[in-house]
């Protein structure tokens, strides 16, 4: 049975890369780096953890298509016609591999990543709508440092709409989580996470990536990164 599931995954998973590349998702390196992380993600934390990279790949990838015509026109559209790149893989999904691989190899250790995999995936929804979105929906534009108007679309510059609906997509992500691992303050827990790290990324944004020193993909690691340790950092609370 198991070796049956296994196939099953390999087979779901390279009907998705391949449709990714077809569809202008992601590149073809992208799509085999994102096929080695989900593998990772099955082999520590099963059917669940796939559902929560399938609904953050999903949710992202609607949300960077949605009026990406006005986007275009703004100068707001992700460049490459919105296609993923290997390092904007890793840098959304590495965390989410490494914990995966963690609860693998040392199944004591699997509760703990299993919440800090979902930490990692609520960080990254919830940067990637309020980013998304929130250059659609967003009436009035702040830096997040000054919370004075700055403009919109800048690295740092946060919108209330936005952030809302970063944690709205934080949200599905934790009770994405409850529903294959069970309801409880996770859930609570799992909102703090991903808010957590998405305020870390637009702190980043204002300061480190508009002086040129970190990159955008570091500045999504480290947002993924701080959602997982948040999260693994509330376990004791979180039961």
């Amino acid at each position: 049975m198991e070796v049956f599931r296994l196939g099953l995954v390999v087979g779901l998973l390279g009907l998705g890369m391949s449709y990714s590349v077809r569809a202008g998702k992601l590149t073809t390196a992208a799509a085999g780096t994102g096929g080695a992380l989900g593998l990772l993600i099955y082999l520590g934390s099963g059917f669940t953890g796939l559902a929560l990279l399938g609904l953050f790949f999903g949710l992202g990838t609607a949300a960077s298509g949605w009026r990406v015509a006005d986007k275009r026109r703004l100068g707001l559209a992700e460049e490459n016609k919105g296609r993923r790149t290997a390092g904007q893989v890793v840098a959304n999904a590495g965390v989410a591999g490494l914990l995966g691989l963690l609860a693998w190899q040392y199944a004591p250790a699997a509760p703990l990543a299993h919440l800090m995999l979902a930490g990692s995936f609520a960080a990254a929804t919830a940067d990637t709508l309020s980013s998304e979105l929130g250059n659609v929906y967003g009436r009035r534009y702040y830096n997040i440092l000054t919370l004075k108007p700055d403009a919109r679309g800048l690295n740092g510059v946060v919108s209330l709409e936005g952030t809302a609906l970063g944690l709205a997509g934080t949200a599905l992500l934790a009770a994405a989580y409850c529903l294959g691992f069970g309801w409880g303050p996770a859930f609570g827990g799992l909102l703090l996470a991903g808010t957590a790290g998405n305020l870390m990324d637009s702190v980043l944004g204002a300061t480190l990536e508009r002086r040129g020193w970190l990159s955008n993909n570091a500045v999504n690691f480290i947002n993924t990164l701080t959602g997982a340790l948040v999260a693994g950092g509330l376990m004791k609370w979180l039961g």
